[in-house]
Order: structure tokens, then C-alpha cells, then sequence
């Protein structure tokens, strides 16, 4: 996933530092071109690692949906991104932490989450008495397997899609 260094709508520089705030940071680089022959967008959020990361990462996600039309995803949406943004947080990574949300074809929403760790999520089988380790198993029903992790230099993107219903234009 690659960064812009500036939000071209504001020419704004993202802030190094992580803030209580959002910063919005558009992607227009070398995506893959949905069947509409559109060049698909990553929108991307800057966050701190903080547990009010999660409810800020939902919100941002429900906003890009609705915009597109798709509120019949943003609970599954909400659900996948307050794990996989928990789980940056548990890395205890300081670095970075990206929450980005794309339409690679006009049938999937991809959902990314990048982060400064190269540790990498293991999805495990969770006892029945266990308070935690669901969540992984949880992503990968509500995605039907679709999700996965790309490690990079300085850490790694775990993306998880969804199937849109219909086609929605942009």
C-alpha cells in the first residue's frame, strides 16, 4: 500500500506524530483498475496506538461505505476493522499505524490495516472458556476466507474483503 505524502484536495502534509485526530491521506498510485476501467482509491487514516483507535477506525471505515452506498457492510465492516486495529494495538508497536478502506473491483471492499510490527496475526482455535481468540476466526467467516497479511519492510498490511451485493457506481 502506498502513502501519499499530502492529501491532494487540502495539499496538507500528514502528521508525522500520532494525534487524537484522524489525518485523511488519499492514495492515487498504482492500483489495481476496477472493471469500469476507474483507478481505485485507497482512503487511509492515520492513528495512534490507543483503544480509542478502534472506535475511530469503525467510524472511519462506516463513512467510506455509506459514501459508496454499501451500508449493508458496515457492521461486518465495523466488526473486521475493531479486530485487526485491536490487534496492531496489542503489538506494541509505536511507529505507524494505517487504517485504509478500497474498492479494487466494483464487487469487493478491501479492508487494510498496516502497522509498524512484524509480528504476524495467527489465527487460532479459541477454548470454549476463553475471554479472547476469536477474533481472527470471526474475520475469516465474515469474509469467507478472504483476508491475509503482507509483511513489509518496516512491518506489514493485513487486508480483509468483503463482497459488495451490486456493483455501485463511484
Amino acid at each position: 500500500m502506498r502513502i501519499s505524502r499530502s492529501d491532494p484536495s487540502t495539499g496538507a502534509s500528514p502528521m508525522p506524530q500520532p494525534t487524537a485526530v484522524p489525518t485523511r491521506v488519499i492514495d492515487t498510485g498504482e492500483a489495481s483498475v476496477p472493471a469500469a476501467g476507474r483507478l481505485a482509491t485507497t482512503t487511509t487514516v492515520r492513528l495512534p496506538y490507543r483503544s480509542e483507535s478502534v472506535a475511530a477506525a469503525r467510524r472511519f471505515v462506516g463513512a467510506q461505505l455509506r459514501e459508496w452506498g454499501l451500508d449493508d457492510l458496515v457492521d461486518d465492516a465495523a466488526l473486521i476493522v475493531s479486530e485487526l486495529v485491536t490487534n496492531s494495538i496489542k503489538t506494541g508497536c509505536q511507529t505507524r499505524m494505517l487504517v485504509g478502506v478500497r474498492r479494487p473491483t466494483d464487487y469487493t471492499v478491501r479492508i487494510l490495516v498496516g502497522d509498524g510490527s512484524r509480528s504476524m496475526p495467527v489465527m487460532v482455535q479459541a477454548r470454549p472458556d476463553a475471554t479472547s481468540g476469536r477474533g481472527l476466526a470471526m474475520v475469516h467467516r465474515l469474509t469467507h476466507g478472504r483476508w491475509g497479511v503482507t509483511p513489509l519492510p518496516f512491518g506489514k498490511v493485513v487486508h480483509a474483503d468483503l463482497a459488495t451485493p451490486v456493483p455501485v457506481p463511484r
